[in-house]
């Protein structure tokens, strides 16, 4: 015989399922979340996908426009391939360039042999694809001839790893902050209430500046990382403990929360065990939405170049390395502004998410 389901279970299960019909409803929150999934799982797989090391300098490459792939050959589809490159002299500035040599065709291959990489603690030199005998920049090349499609993907990992990580310390941090302002109210409530006003007080850019500026120049690069995840840390949790104290407020006086209390459950087990995942659903769509802004400030330090330092690499820094150039950049190499495209379209994607989970999370939304 097979057992019937508790009633809260099946509750949750029906409420779990129209959540998810609500989401689907949203052809924007589904691409954004596919958008996103995609852009980490290149983050994940990013030094298998790149065809160089992200501090490979190729010397006659630079500023090498993005590689253009040829399908036909002789007349006939063909296997992808590129054109080998040759040195010349421009006629009027006698300036040495490459350009292409349409008399040597290099084909692309797959899962080829380079550049020797650690994936997951292992030691491997194999990736994805790539032009043996000859170079493919697929995003071309910076100033010093390196490869910024390799770069952009690693970019990414620091860029988009940056966000959940300080969205977790600092929704921690609010999330403890916020359940004892709002459960014990009084003095508690008082002086947590002015340090989040304090913090507040101030404007987001200028504290990020003075904050970041206390990050030794000297640090290596994994240390101003986890400087910079500290510094969008501390300044971000303010404003979730204010609007989280308001729902423990709320929250308290209810059934559950005194049964609690009567059988003697501690105060904080009280607060991140009974009444804390009733506001799961606030909270996951609180993050999804907070999370654009802890990227954008970790690109706006990189960018003003108080953040991440070389040899790391992100979208803010590969902005940065776009900056130098000036506005020459936009006419000469606008392709160093692509990195700007793919932190557009994250932001985008987190929007678009975060606004489908609002309205899944919505009981009173019409499916």
């Amino acid at each position: 015989m097979t057992a019937l389901p508790a009633p809260g279970e099946k509750s949750e299960a029906s409420a779990l399922s129209l959540a998810w019909r609500r989401y689907r409803k949203s052809r924007l929150g589904v691409l954004g979340g596919w958008v996103l999934i995609v852009l980490y799982l290149s983050a994940l797989l990013a030094p298998f996908l790149s065809p160089y090391d992200i501090t490979a300098q190729h010397q006659g490459h630079e500023y090498q426009p993005p590689t253009r792939l040829h399908l036909v050959a002789g007349g006939h589809l063909s296997w992808p391939f590129l054109y080998g490159t040759k040195e010349t002299r421009d006629p009027v500035t006698f300036a040495r360039k490459t350009v292409d040599d349409p008399s040597v065709q290099i084909p692309v291959r797959l899962l080829v042999r380079g550049e020797p990489y650690s994936f997951f603690g292992i030691r491997t030199d194999l990736h994805l694809f790539g032009a043996p005998g000859g170079f493919y920049f697929p995003f071309g090349s910076d100033q010093l001839g390196r490869d910024l499609f390799s770069r952009t993907l690693v970019g990414g990992q620091v860029s988009l790893t940056v966000g959940l990580i300080g969205v977790l310390i600092s929704f921690a941090i609010g999330i403890l902050m916020g359940g004892l302002s709002g459960y014990y109210g009084g003095v508690t409530d008082n002086l947590i209430q002015r340090l989040v006003e304090v913090l507040l007080s101030f404007p987001r850019l200028p504290i990020l500046l003075a904050l970041s500026a206390l990050i030794p120049a000297r640090w290596p690069s994994g240390w101003v990382y986890l400087g910079i995840v500290a510094v969008l840390s501390l300044i971000g949790w303010a404003g979730l403990a204010r609007v989280l104290r308001g729902q423990v407020l709320s929250l308290r006086q209810l059934e559950y929360v005194s049964a609690a209390q009567a059988v003697g459950a501690r105060d904080l087990r009280i607060i991140l065990r009974h009444i804390i995942p009733n506001l799961s659903s606030f909270l996951l769509v609180t993050a999804t939405l907070a999370l654009p802004g802890y990227i954008l400030g970790e690109s706006a330090l990189s960018f003003l170049g108080l953040g991440i330092k070389e040899p790391m690499t992100s979208w803010g820094l590969l902005l940065s390395d776009a900056r130098r150039e000036g506005f020459q950049t936009l006419n000469l190499y606008p392709w160093l502004l692509l990195p700007g495209l793919f932190l557009v379209i994250t932001i985008l994607a987190f929007n678009f998410f975060g606004d489908a989970l609002r309205d899944a999370a919505d009981t009173q939304t019409r499916l």
